[in-house]
């Protein structure tokens, strides 16, 4: 059985599989309607139980979206639905939900949650978040890089900000492609050393550079993500802000990196505060690509875990 828990506890074999075929399903659906289900239907008969613990849209709607593509059908719960853990264990949700559906994605906080999920299962579980990493959404981002730029094996990652749960996935994901990745924001929010440690074992050269236009300097690819969440108090969002305005990708920072460098961002992004709009929209943008690459990478990933 396949789980899809985190990136570097997939092989990289497996991971490029992943990205070929989320390459060639996007490239059979082109100019079809939204709504119309692909000629091949490997999701046919089964359900899918989508859970969110938290809020989503893309992670929502992609998923839905993909399960249908491929014939297949969704539930989607929620936490208040569910509960997980006040009453009923995590333990015996898993078990119960196992003999209803084929598959599980859940978007959650804490990671015990997920491991929990799938140590329990009888089905095969894909993360769609935690507070200490995104999986599916670096997946999408590989995909898109290698679509406007080829291979990004060898390439040179800038992530410039907060060192949170997609930095983390971006950190499994340079190990298991073959990139090396710079690190530049504030000591205070630097990735953990358990992510960079495992990417350095990896082979791919991790580096930690404060000064955010030596840290973007020859960079392929510059990615950046939003600087507060919505569970932060207006004290914190502010210390937050003062703390990474120098980080802020702008078209002065941009113009330290590869004059082709792609700039990402999953989104939900807050203009002029983390990137500019000039960034956001200028031509070295590939954010809503990145979106749409959140369906396809998935529905990869679905399969692979099906084995279908």
């Amino acid at each position: 059985m396949n789980h899809f828990l985190d990136i570097h506890k997939t092989s990289p074999d497996d991971l490029r599989q992943i990205i070929d075929q989320a390459a060639q399903m996007k490239s059979a659906r082109a100019g079809r309607p939204k709504g119309t289900p692909d000629d091949d239907q490997p999701l046919a008969g089964r359900m899918v139980a989508l859970i969110f613990e938290k809020p989503s849209t893309r992670t929502r709607v992609s998923f839905d979206v993909g399960v249908r593509q491929m014939g297949g059908e969704t539930m989607v719960l929620s936490g208040k639905d569910m509960q997980l853990g006040h009453g009923e264990t995590i333990a015996d949700t898993a078990r119960v939900l196992s003999r209803y559906v084929d598959l599980i994605m859940i978007r959650t906080f804490d990671e015990t949650v997920l491991t929990e999920m799938a140590e329990y299962s009888d089905v095969p579980v894909i993360n769609g978040l935690t507070d200490r990493t995104h999986p599916c959404q670096i997946m999408a981002d590989i995909q898109t890089y290698e679509e406007h730029r080829g291979p990004i094996k060898g390439k040179k990652v800038v992530w410039t900000g907060d060192g949170n749960n997609v930095c983390a996935s971006f950190l499994h994901a340079a190990g298991q492609f073959g990139f090396d990745l710079t690190f530049t924001g504030p000591s205070q929010l630097d990735p953990e050393e358990e992510f960079i440690g495992l990417a350095r074992q990896a082979g791919s050269t991790i580096t930690i550079e404060r000064d955010a236009a030596k840290a973007v300097a020859g960079a392929d690819l510059v990615v950046a993500d939003t600087w507060v969440s919505m569970h932060d108090s207006q004290s914190s969002k502010e210390r937050r802000h003062n703390m990474l305005r120098p980080y802020q990708v702008n078209d002065a920072l941009m113009a330290h990196a590869k004059p082709d460098a792609l700039f990402m961002h999953c989104l939900p992004a807050h203009r002029e505060e983390e990137v500019t709009s000039a960034v956001m929209d200028g031509p070295q943008s590939v954010i809503f690509d990145e979106a749409e690459n959140r369906l396809h990478a998935q529905k990869a990933v679905m399969r692979w875990c099906l084995d279908v």
